[in-house]
């Protein structure tokens, strides 16, 4: 993620970013800025504000079904909601591509047990690897 993958903290649970699976309708400060870019050739769907960037979530692909693997948060950009917007927002693109979801961060598991409106989007076949709160 443009060389501050070491910056970054890896989301476990839901309460690790206050604005996190409870996507509420309180902009955070430069949320209208908020980019998101697939980043293919490293397989990291990259969260920007204002031109720098702000979180990244993990995935790996196979045919039409995405894994959504692990979110991370650059430290000064925490307790704003960006995860929880960039999990929405790439969930919302995989709707608009066909494409299903399987959840294996607790984060993201966390928000789309938060958000049922998703659950089209997960692979009925393997939705999801962790569950809410389970310690992973």
């Amino acid at each position: 993620m443009a060389g501050n993958a070491e910056d970054m903290i890896t989301l476990t649970g839901a309460e690790h970013d206050s604005g996190g699976a409870n996507r509420s309708g309180a902009p955070a400060p430069g949320a209208d800025d908020l980019v998101i870019t697939n980043n293919s050739a490293l397989g990291i769907y990259e969260a920007a504000i204002g031109g720098r960037t702000a979180a990244g979530l993990v995935y790996s692909e196979a045919g039409s079904r995405v894994v959504l693997m692990a979110t991370s948060v650059l430290p000064e950009f925490r307790g704003k909601g960006v995860a929880a917007k960039l999990i929405g927002g790439v969930l919302d693109e995989l709707r608009v591509q066909g494409k299903t979801a399987t959840v294996t961060c607790p984060f993201a598991t966390a928000f789309v047990n938060a958000h049922p409106e998703y659950a089209d989007v997960l692979d009925p076949a393997s939705p999801r690897s962790h569950t809410a709160g389970d310690g992973h």
